[in-house]
């Protein structure tokens, strides 16, 4: 089949869409957390949000959704708040949450294997590396995904000044009026949000890609963070078109594909930013 041939597919129209918005989204927040070495947290929410997607095939929920996103949303806000606890540093916590929730997934997976799922070890990969689901989403998936990508958009567009003060200088902002606090809180909510909606993209497993190269990618050639952002969410949105529309004419996993394109990317801008500082 041709490339027209599968654009003329509502399945992968679909995929187009929501694999646009959840990029986008991806890549405005990577910058906020590559700045703030922040960026070990999405690494740890999508094993979370792993954990939570076997617990709830186990449980034989119809809707994942309903049990994966209040769990993300709560273990982000605990792994932003350990960050500065002196008892529990933030890559420690990030360990044990991170780690724990993966293991225990797995675990209930084996020991209480879902209705219907033949092939356990197929789903567990697919949902680590980012198989196929991605062109088999529902209607719902698909009008959540816009719909929270708008909203996750419209904050940054509208907070961009606060979430630039707090991402550089939290001290400054915070003796200036603003509540980091809550900032903080809403960045946390925004973080699971796009660790969720992007599982169903890359996987679990890769979508710290997703949110760290294309802000790594941009900043080898600009500095200045509005640049850096609008470059990033380019760089994002152009690699996940490439690695869906690759991965149906190929037959290749859509987030290892994706992924590979965003590695791409970030060489070909090293060389550029080396280039030009010669």
């Amino acid at each position: 089949m041709s490339l027209s041939d599968y654009l003329q597919m509502s399945f992968v129209q679909n995929a187009l869409l929501v694999g646009v918005l959840v990029a986008l989204c991806a890549s405005l927040l990577g910058v906020t957390l590559v700045l703030r070495r922040f960026s070990f947290i999405g690494d740890g929410l999508s094993h979370v949000a792993f954990g939570a997607m076997a617990v709830a095939a186990v449980a034989g929920l119809t809707n994942d959704m309903l049990l994966v996103m209040p769990v993300t949303i709560g273990c982000a806000i605990l792994l932003l708040a350990a960050g500065t606890n002196a008892k529990i540093k933030g890559d420690a916590a990030v360990a044990m949450i991170s780690v724990g929730a993966l293991a225990i997934g797995y675990l209930l997976m084996n020991l209480f294997p879902p209705k219907g799922k033949a092939n356990i070890s197929g789903d567990v990969c697919s949902t680590l590396f980012g198989g196929t689901s991605i062109l088999t989403l529902t209607n719902l998936e698909v009008w959540l995904s816009i719909a929270l990508s708008v909203v996750v958009v419209a904050f940054f567009i509208l907070f961009y000044h606060k979430i630039f003060a707090v991402t550089f200088d939290e001290s400054f902002a915070a003796a200036t009026g603003a509540n980091t606090r809550l900032y903080n809180l809403v960045i946390a909510v925004i973080i699971a949000v796009v660790i969720v909606l992007s599982m169903k993209l890359v996987g679990s497993l890769l979508i710290s890609a997703l949110i760290v190269f294309p802000a790594l990618s941009a900043m080898r050639l600009f500095k200045s963070f509005r640049t850096v952002s609008i470059c990033a969410a380019c760089i994002s949105v152009i690699c996940a078109v490439t690695g869906i529309l690759c991965a149906a004419l190929l037959g290749t996993p859509v987030g290892s594909t994706i992924v590979v394109a965003d590695i791409a990317v970030f060489a070909l801008f090293s060389l550029l930013g080396f280039l030009r500082a010669r």
